[in-house]
């Protein structure tokens, strides 16, 4: 069994196995499982993804759709619930793409993480392995998603690096 502490940070690339990895830490928590889902569905191959990951999560999980606003979702939760917000990048994105005030949005999200009486695990991606963006939303996005991933680990008692399925703590101790 895992144990992980009030909040911890998974990160890694895209299909590294993390949320994998934070799915296990909700479980082994023996605590109620609630799914905090940020992502839009648009089209069909992303409602056929989401369905693919409902179904791998199998039963006993709550799924709350919160695409933006994180923070009435979070104060809600019982301290005997275990949240699972996958993820940060898909939040991020979606606040860009609505030209919303992300550096109003990130306080707000980590002041609702701090305000949180649940255990939370929050994913995100690591974007900042590859080459500089050839345009300016890209460029855009890598430095405020460096930034949130930054603030994120900051405020984190574990944090932990996935690649190739395999976890290596960056911050704090896996029990």
């Amino acid at each position: 069994m895992i144990v992980s502490p009030d909040l911890t940070f998974v990160l890694g690339g895209a299909a590294s196995g993390k949320s994998a990895f934070a799915e296990e830490l909700i479980v082994s928590s023996g605590k109620k499982k609630v799914y905090l889902a940020t992502s839009q569905v648009f089209d069909d191959e992303m409602r056929d993804k989401v369905q693919r990951h409902i179904s791998q999560r199998g039963p006993g999980w709550e799924t709350i759709e919160a695409p933006f606003d994180l923070g009435p979702t979070l104060a809600d939760l019982a301290p005997n619930s275990a949240c699972l917000i996958d993820c940060a990048t898909m939040w991020l994105t979606n606040h860009l793409l609505a030209e919303n005030d992300l550096e109003q949005a990130q306080s707000a999200l980590l002041q609702s993480l701090r305000l949180c009486p649940a255990q939370v695990v929050i994913v995100s991606n690591e974007v900042g392995h590859g080459i500089v963006p050839e345009n300016a939303l890209s460029r855009r996005f890598r430095e405020a998603q460096g930034r949130l991933n930054i603030a994120l680990a900051a405020e984190a008692d574990l944090v932990v690096k996935v690649t190739a399925g395999l976890p290596l703590v960056l911050k704090g101790q896996l029990d």
